[in-house]
Formats: structure tokens, C-alpha cells, sequence
């Protein structure tokens, strides 16, 4: 069943993804060579509850194992999503590692991603990364009133199969609100005017996950590692928007981490 949000839940939903944002930020001042994603995880579970918030993704329920330990997912270089931080992974030069995370806060969910750059990383995975940012945006144009789920999809595969890439098919974006997953799901991939129509109130999480190479993907032994068939690097870029007014809000942001790249590019 999809609920579309009033006007304050809408507002109520902008907090918690600020405070998404925000934790996004925090950790992407740690991110450097030779700190664990065990230390990100720490930060993020810290500034979450500093904020009067909880984390969401900790104990998060999985079907096939155990509950997620972590406070948000720290996916690094081949790893496409669900990465569980760890005291044994070491960030090294020339990673990449993209930041899931999600808060509870007033009763509703926030939920945000971004891939970072551990120091300088080559212009090939550079590419990578600009362009599954690049898909994010096209995908959030198309999510207006009156479209429909495949619109996005369909931005989303066009941008990034044009650019060589591969786009998972397992693993999708979603509606969010007083749940962390709520109908509809919203795949990475689809045909234009296909799904369901776009609505006022509708609040989504759009995150296309791209890869390198082939889209192929699979599970590792914990359960929860998702990586590459051919062990290639994968980025994965989400927001979470409204449909608010006939138009796509961006109710997260990643505007303070782009101010902290640009000033370490200088």
C-alpha cells in the first residue's frame, strides 16, 4: 500500500533526511586513508543519537541471516551495497566507499547515500562516480506528478548504459516514511510510462546503483555484502524526495559534502 504524506509529515520527513545529510557530512570528515569503516560506523551512530534520533539501519532485519550490526552500510571499491563495517577494513589510497545511512527521527525515516573518494583516486573511477551522480539528478527531474515509476527508472538506465555501465537490477529504490521501505519500489531500470503514476505526497528514496562493469552481483557468506560478479567498483548515489507542489523536493542534501570536496580539491 503507498501513503502519500500531508504537508507536515512532508516537513517531518525534511528534518530527518537534514539530519541524514548532516551525519553524511560528519563522516566524510573522517574518511582518509588507514581509518576502519568500524571508526566511520562509531562517528555516525554517535552524531545520530547526539541529534535525538536513532539509528535506523542498526538491527535492521534480514530474511536470510542475522540483524545488521552497523549503523549504516560502508561499502567499499566492489562492494555495491550493505557493506558491514568492520575493525578489519582499512580504508587504503585510491579506495572509493559510499555511506548508506538512515535515521529515525519523530517517527520518520531519513535515508541518504553518497560514494567518497579515499584521496586521489583514478580518473576512470572518477568518471564512475560523476556519472551515477549524474543518473541520481536525471532520475529525480523525471519524478513529477503525473509520471511514472518506469520514467525514473528509464532516466536512470538510459544516462548510465550510455556511459558503458552496468546497473543493478537486485537491490532497488523504494517509498519511505514512517517505514524505512514502503511501497513503491523504484528500480534503476524501465520503460517509459510504465508503473505507478506519480503523486502529491508521494515520498521516495531514489538511489541508482551503477557498476563498472557488468551488473552482475552476489551475496557474500555474512548475508548482507553485496559485490560484484567481476569484483569491479560500483558507486551508489540516493536521495530521498516528495512529490510536493507537482514536482520532485530533494528532502535530503548532499550540499556541506560537496563543499568539503571542493575545498580539499583546492
Amino acid at each position: 500500500m503507498i501513503f502519500l504524506k500531508t504537508e507536515d509529515e512532508i516537513e517531518l520527513m525534511r528534518a530527518a533526511n537534514q539530519l541524514v545529510a548532516a551525519t553524511l557530512a560528519e563522516v566524510g570528515k573522517a574518511v582518509r586513508p588507514g581509518v576502519t569503516t568500524a571508526e566511520l560506523d562509531r562517528i555516525a551512530e554517535e552524531f545520530i543519537r547526539d541529534h535525538g534520533a536513532e539509528p535506523t539501519f542498526k538491527g535492521f532485519p534480514n530474511p536470510y541471516g542475522g540483524p545488521f550490526p552497523g549503523s549504516i552500510c560502508t561499502s567499499v571499491n566492489d562492494v555495491v551495497v550493505h557493506g558491514v563495517p568492520s575493525p578489519d577494513t582499512v580504508l587504503q589510497e585510491g579506495d572509493i566507499i559510499s555511506v548508506d545511512c538512515g535515521t529515525l527521527l519523530n517517527g520518520y525515516n531519513g535515508d541518504s547515500c553518497y560514494t567518497f573518494q579515499v584521496g586521489e583516486v583514478s580518473e576512470e573511477v572518477k568518471r564512475l562516480l560523476r556519472t551515477t551522480k549524474e543518473a541520481l539528478y536525471k532520475g529525480i527531474e523525471t519524478a513529477v506528478a503525473g509520471h511514472r515509476i518506469g520514467d525514473i527508472g528509464y532516466a536512470v538506465q538510459s544516462h548510465c548504459e550510455a556511459q558503458g555501465y552496468g546497473v543493478v537490477r537486485e537491490f532497488v529504490g523504494h517509498g519511505i516514511g514512517k517505514e524505512m521501505h514502503e511501497d513503491p519500489q523504484v528500480p534503476n531500470y524501465g520503460r517509459r510510462g510504465q508503473g505507478k503514476q506519480l503523486k502529491n505526497g508521494l515520498c521516495i528514496a531514489i538511489e541508482p546503483m551503477i557498476t563498472q562493469g557488468t551488473h552482475e552481483v552476489y551475496l557474500m557468506p555474512d548475508k548482507w555484502t553485496v559485490r560484484t560478479r567481476d569484483h569491479r567498483p560500483a558507486a551508489h548515489f540516493e536521495h530521498t524526495i516528495a512529490i510536493h507542489h507537482g514536482r520532485a523536493d530533494i528532502l535530503s542534501s548532499f550540499e556541506e559534502i560537496e563543499k568539503m570536496e571542493a575545498a580539499r580539491s583546492l
